[in-house]
């Protein structure tokens, strides 16, 4: 059972109100906690971020089982309560739970390569750091759905 979810992310926040809104759903996710890991890149090239990725990719997993999610405008659509089950389903593996979200060039193709999957937040184009907000709250809700709190209505 995963006892934390992992974000990986390029880039850091320059706005502090986003910052601020990340840092208040952070505080709420617990069950299970999510850590998230800001790659910085000398290039915004993707191939080079692909490479920053791969490197904190197998720092993470340290050789254990992973299971890694590419966020992606052409990734797969789920609703807020499909987005639940389905990370419930992951949690329950024996498998540490990545997910990635690049920057304003997307993936590299050996990131997309490596990844079991691909979700897309909306059919709408997000910049990244949005995205990252928006999966932090989907992963907050989602942990709100599984205990019965009523924040989801």
């Amino acid at each position: 059972m995963a006892r934390e979810i992992h974000l990986i992310v390029v880039g850091k926040y320059k706005d502090l109100h986003l910052e601020s809104i990340e840092k208040n759903y952070l505080k709420r996710i617990n069950s299970p906690s999510l850590i998230i890991h800001e790659v910085k890149c000398s290039s915004e090239k993707k191939d080079f971020e692909g490479q920053a990725i791969i490197r904190k990719v197998k720092e993470i997993s340290q050789n254990s089982n992973i299971h890694l999610i590419a966020l992606t405008e052409w990734g797969n659509l789920k609703n807020s309560v499909d987005f639940s089950a389905w990370i419930s389903n992951l949690i329950d593996r024996p498998a540490k739970i990545i997910f990635m979200i690049a920057g304003a060039e997307g993936f590299s193709d050996e990131v997309l390569k490596q990844s079991q999957d691909r979700i897309s937040l909306s059919q709408l184009t997000f910049p990244h750091k949005l995205a990252r907000i928006i999966l932090v709250e989907q992963l907050y809700r989602a942990q709100t759905l599984r205990s019965g709190h009523p924040y989801h209505n």
